[in-house]
């Protein structure tokens, strides 16, 4: 595995370029995926942004949204771009396990492997690295990426705007405490460099459905649970919950985070039966770590604060199962 600088003279010539990035992607995914597009191809390279899985609507305005090529929509094209590519940049994730299929197609390619992430623990499957766990969003890392490649004055709106999105969603509208004063100094480029900030946060948060706006009352009113004695807050949806009110991508995302606004609250999860697969979200304040459950409990990870993880077990029973860790962590969830 090399520095990232190593690639500077393999961007000098044309090359065919593979983005990717995790399922479901969210605005710092997207974001970051499609700033790093519009910049390579402002160096004249052949660039294909290829997701896992579809992605929220309150995303589909970036810039190059049209272009983006979804696995589960057009496999076989995906599969060809990807063993024709010459390099595949791995974006907001670590490990090619977390990419689903594409992983094992990504795997078996030839194409040279560039990873650009903040993620705990990479995996190890890159030959280039630009990786900060202290990094507040990888789309940082893609601005930080350009600066190191010497590139800065190719900062346009398009890119701005898409990284400006990544930024401002990952940081939780720059109120976590992975902000900082670096951070602050690059949003200062991206809006003088044509990123509407105002505008994007509108397009993101002030368009949902009025559906989706019944959906949160109904999780706040009906589902959340309490758990005074651990701080714990838990929502948990089954499949008809998300039937009923035609749940969609996106849809769930930053609910968890209404269970930890609650006052004295520590850590919060939301957990979905996804038909396939139990996904669960979780999200803590100070120093709780919620990757350690999500890690020891979950086959997950991500941050200290937030992170993600899956059981194969049914609903209730992932339910139960994460109930039952709460007492190990009685006291650090008490201090």
């Amino acid at each position: 595995m090399q520095a990232i600088t190593a690639l500077k003279p393999l961007l000098q010539t044309p090359k065919n370029i593979v983005i990717t990035t995790h399922p479901k992607p969210d605005g710092d995914a997207m974001g970051s995926s499609l700033g790093l597009y519009h910049y390579l191809l402002l160096k004249g390279h052949n660039v294909h942004v290829i997701t896992p899985t579809d992605y929220p609507f309150f995303l589909h305005w970036l810039p190059g949204n049209g272009e983006v090529v979804v696995y589960t929509e057009r496999k076989e094209e995906s599969d060809k771009l990807i063993a024709e590519a010459d390099l595949i940049f791995c974006l907001d994730f670590n490990g090619l396990r977390r990419i689903n299929g594409v992983g094992d197609v990504v795997g078996a390619s030839s194409a040279q492997k560039v990873m650009i992430d903040h993620h705990l623990e990479p995996e190890g499957f890159d030959d280039y690295r630009l990786w900060n766990a202290a990094a507040c969003a990888t789309a940082e890392l893609v601005y930080d990426f350009m600066v190191q490649m010497g590139d800065k004055e190719l900062l346009n709106k398009q890119i701005a705007s898409c990284l400006y999105c990544g930024i401002m969603t990952d940081s939780g509208s720059f109120r976590f405490n992975s902000v900082t004063a670096h951070l602050h100094r690059v949003v200062a480029d991206l809006i003088e460099a044509g990123a509407d900030n105002a505008r994007i946060h509108e397009l993101v948060y002030d368009t949902y459905s009025e559906k989706r706006t019944h959906f949160l009352g109904y999780c706040l009113k009906d589902k959340l649970q309490i758990f005074p004695e651990y701080r714990t807050a838990l929502i948990a949806l089954n499949k008809q919950d998300l039937l009923d009110y035609d749940v969609t991508s996106g849809d769930t995302e930053g609910i968890v985070n209404y269970a930890l606004s609650i006052n004295n609250i520590k850590f919060a999860a939301i957990i979905i039966d996804r038909t396939e697969i139990v996904k669960l979200s979780l999200r803590s304040k100070g120093e709780f770590p919620a990757n350690e459950v999500a890690k020891k409990y979950f086959e997950g990870g991500g941050h200290h604060n937030a992170a993600g993880g899956q059981s194969s077990l049914s609903l209730e029973d992932t339910v139960q199962k994460f109930i039952s860790a709460l007492p190990e962590y009685k006291e650090l969830l008490n201090v």
